[in-house]
């Protein structure tokens, strides 16, 4: 007999016994599980179902904003205006094991806990039936299946990431199961479990390296394999989940990174995009020798006229400057010429009298001039030239009193919190109510070549392969090379301000301070710039604490199981996340 009250994401499992499923069209039945895979058209419209279940990410969080609203790269504007608003939510503690904020938007997946679980049962219920499957052609049976086995392996390490293990279930439960039986693995099996269905798909003749018909836009591939096996062990080597330090599980990490690396990069099949900029400006070309051949994996999203109007700067229309970012995240960023970090830290803990590298070149009466390209293609600052409102070229103004100031006190959401604007993803040509062509990259070839030189060095210091992997990412963007003779230390410290620096508002940010354990030293406080205009056209610039936060804590390394699973099944009850 059922009982009658079941985990929310297990509740789902129940449509197997039934013999329905998401496909079913009531309440006529037109359509059964049965039906579904007597037929190959159903068969294969069942695998675009539990695609379905991969989340939007990207700026769809509650209220139309990003995920680094709640990181030191940025204050969301929606503080103090909208108290839907993730950020609001999140960054005065308001995460507990019955509300998460990030599980509200307009994305029907941001409950990632459920829209794993969802498609985690959607891969198996695939994978169970698939075999008999009257599909016509063996290799493309072969390949149906490979996409829905990397489909459940992405499914389990986005849920281990935020949640901490998870049973592992490689078949549909039926309606008898007893969920009581269920028992937290360690991290490390989830993480074995991952990468050996990694490893079964990349060895599978018929799943494709890329994709080179615009038919197939979105699906996966054999480089999505390379790129979760890449991260699922790096985050299995950082110090949230290797505590000891085991050198083992960095050499694994730096080894799947490294045949990553050599795979995809084989025959120029992958590379760095020309031009860091305009990279995030437009989806990806899908032919068969595109001219993006760095993204591995593009969220399939239709244009949006939403994105320019919730990022956008008070001098052209729109909603509100959404997330601004922080004066930490334009600290991060070297001087060109040099190569060397300007700011190399804070001497006191508001981080308002920033540690100047004077060998750097950075010049603290002209900020802005000389910084990383990655810099002006990420952030609009004052003296930035905004090239199209109502065909002119608009010079950003944000010091008091300019045409984009600053404004810190709420209810104000159309100016910025911090004395900066979002760049990155936004094209000034396009107008008001025109739609955006940026997509979110849930993977490119960037983040391997930085997995695999955190990894390496930690193995064996800063090799050779270190630096090259390093200075790739470098070079790309016009900086010079790092220096030579840095040790183990000082590349580690290098390695995240480069990982900081080339991939923010992409979600990295949020996960890496949490799997490196420095989310006390990160998530305190994020601070901006208030500019006053002289006579003569100088600036003054005094830096300014623009949020405090409470959500630092160690508990917030991970999130907590949701109260309704915790109270069913009992080994979540006495295995509950650290701290809830």
């Amino acid at each position: 007999m059922i009982k009658k009250k079941l985990p929310l994401f297990l509740i789902l499992t129940i449509i197997i016994g039934c013999k329905r499923s998401p496909l079913d069209i009531t309440p006529d039945g037109r359509i059964t599980l049965d039906d579904v895979f007597k037929s190959e058209i159903n068969t294969e419209a069942f695998l675009n179902s539990v695609y379905s279940s991969v989340p939007l990410y990207f700026y769809h969080y509650q209220y139309f904003t990003f995920l680094a609203g709640v990181t030191d790269d940025a204050q969301d504007a929606d503080i103090g205006n909208e108290s839907s608003n993730i950020a609001a939510q999140w960054n005065v503690g308001g995460l507990t094991p019955s509300l998460n904020p990030l599980a509200a938007g307009d994305d029907p997946n941001v409950n990632h806990y459920v829209s794993f679980w969802t498609g985690i049962r959607s891969a198996n219920i695939f994978l169970e039936n698939i075999n008999n499957a009257p599909i016509t052609s063996s290799s493309k049976k072969s390949r149906l299946k490979a996409e829905a086995t990397l489909l459940r392996a992405f499914f389990y390490w986005e849920l281990i990431k935020e949640y901490g293990p998870m049973p592992i279930l490689e078949n549909p439960l039926d309606p008898s199961f007893d969920y009581a039986t269920l028992i937290r693995p360690s991290f490390q099996d989830d993480v074995d479990f991952i990468v050996k269905s990694c490893d079964t798909v990349i060895s599978n003749p018929d799943l494709p390296m890329r994709i080179t018909l615009e038919s197939e836009r979105g699906r996966f591939t054999k480089a999505v394999a390379y790129a979760i096996k890449s991260e699922a062990l790096l985050y299995n080597a950082s110090p949230l989940w290797n505590p000891s330090n085991d050198l083992a599980k960095w050499q694994a990490a730096a080894t799947a990174s490294k045949d990553a690396l050599s795979a995809l990069t084989a025959g120029n099949e992958y590379e760095l995009f020309p031009d860091y900029g305009d990279y995030f400006l437009s989806q990806s070309d899908i032919n068969v020798d595109p001219k993006d051949k760095e993204t591995i994996y593009e969220i399939k999203q239709g244009d949006d006229p939403n994105l320019i109007t919730i990022a956008t700067i008070p001098s052209r229309d729109g909603i509100k400057a959404g997330i601004c970012p922080s004066q930490e995240l334009v600290d991060a960023y070297d001087m060109q010429n040099t190569g060397e970090p300007a700011i190399t830290g804070y001497s006191d803990a508001d981080h308002l009298t920033p540690i100047v590298n004077t060998s750097s070149g950075y010049d603290p009466d002209h900020p802005y001039v000389g910084r990383d390209p990655r810099f002006y293609a990420t952030i609009w600052y004052n003296g930035s030239a905004y090239d199209n409102i109502n065909g002119v070229i608009h010079t950003i103004e944000t010091y008091d009193g300019g045409t984009d100031q600053l404004l810190k006190a709420p209810p104000n959401r159309r100016n910025t919190h911090t004395g900066y604007y979002l760049r990155k993803y936004i094209d000034p040509r396009i107008q008001y109510l025109q739609a955006s062509h940026a997509r979110f990259k849930k993977y490119r070839l960037a983040e391997i070549y930085l997995n695999y030189a955190e990894a390496a060095n930690e193995v064996n210091g800063p090799t050779q392969d270190v630096y090259d992997a390093i200075d790739t990412i470098r070079n790309r963007a016009h900086m010079p090379d790092l220096p030579s003779g840095l040790n183990t230390d000082e590349m580690r410290i290098r390695i995240r301000r480069e990982r900081r620096v080339e991939m923010p508002y992409e979600e990295q940010r949020f996960w890496d301070v949490r799997r490196w354990k420095i989310l006390d030293q990160t998530d305190k406080l994020v601070t901006g710039i208030e500019i006053t205009k002289n006579i003569n056209n100088t600036f003054n610039y005094m830096r300014f604490v623009s949020e405090r936060r409470d959500a630092w804590q160690s508990k917030y390394l991970i999130l907590p199981i949701p109260t309704h699973d915790v109270s069913i099944i009992p080994d979540f009850s006495s295995h509950q996340n650290p701290g809830w």
